[in-house]
């Protein structure tokens, strides 16, 4: 088994689709980013890849490369999960904490959960996405900015 982290933070903006777990979400602002910004997606891409030890999002997907302007993050999951398989490894588990002061996200996440098992070929209860607030502290409280974090668990395909 091998064990990933991984965390991801974007600011809000106007005029963009605010985008988590490949779900769109309705709310005034989106978030900053070469991609679609999703926060989540970014996390647990991380968390693979750390499990996998083979870096991070910006070294397979880097923002200097145009071809990923304006991307649906969900196909850095697809390739995530080619690694995945190339590799000899399936997820045991993610375990993900979006942290979000506005809007509520719990309406969303049974979908963001499916999207994400979809894209990694997992079931669905091998995936756990909590979403909190910072009691209005900090630039999440604030309302700038979103962050998420993600916790994997890969297994060995034996």
């Amino acid at each position: 088994m091998k064990i990933g982290h991984g965390f991801d933070v974007h600011a809000f903006v106007e005029n963009r689709d605010f985008i988590i777990g490949g779900v769109k979400i309705d709310f005034h602002l989106g978030l900053s980013g070469h991609s679609d910004a999703d926060v989540l997606i970014h996390a647990i891409c991380d968390s693979i890849l750390g499990a996998l030890s083979m870096g991070d999002i910006g070294k397979h997907f880097p923002d200097t490369d145009m071809k990923y302007k304006n991307i649906n993050s969900r196909e850095f999951l697809l390739k995530i999960q080619e690694l995945l398989r190339e590799n000899y490894f399936k997820i045991g588990n993610i375990d993900c904490t979006i942290i979000c002061q506005n809007p509520k996200l719990s309406p969303y996440i049974l979908d963001m959960k499916k999207n994400i098992s979809q894209d990694l070929s997992c079931d669905l209860d091998q995936i756990n996405i909590k979403a909190t607030t910072t009691e209005k502290l900090g630039f999440i409280g604030r309302g700038d900015g979103v962050a998420a974090e993600a916790v994997c668990l890969l297994e060995e395909i034996t």
